[in-house]
């Protein structure tokens, strides 16, 4: 059967269940089950844990490199005017 006709299908059966009042509605209790149960399934796989575990600390090492440079280049004057320069300059003594 096509994908898409079979999409159709179901989607039209959740529909009807759902204004007939039989269709399932998990509780808060069955959805953190199932999530614990894909959870524990899915942390056996120790390729996979590492492989998400460096990914997520090259982005943190990312987001704090540019959290830094953000902060550098508020702190830096980005220009001096004139008169503010002519006063900071050290003067020279004439012999």
């Amino acid at each position: 059967m096509d994908p898409q006709k079979q999409k159709e299908i179901a989607s039209r059966g959740g529909k009807a269940a759902h204004a007939k009042g039989t269709a399932h509605e998990f509780t808060s209790e069955e959805a953190r089950g199932a999530g614990r149960k894909g959870g524990l399934v899915v942390s056996r796989d120790r390729a996979h844990m590492v492989a998400i575990g460096r990914e997520g600390g090259f982005m943190r090492a990312k987001k704090a490199k540019l959290r830094l440079l953000q902060s550098t280049q508020e702190t830096k004057p980005t220009e001096k005017s004139p008169e503010a320069s002519a006063g900071s300059e050290p003067q020279k003594l004439s012999a």
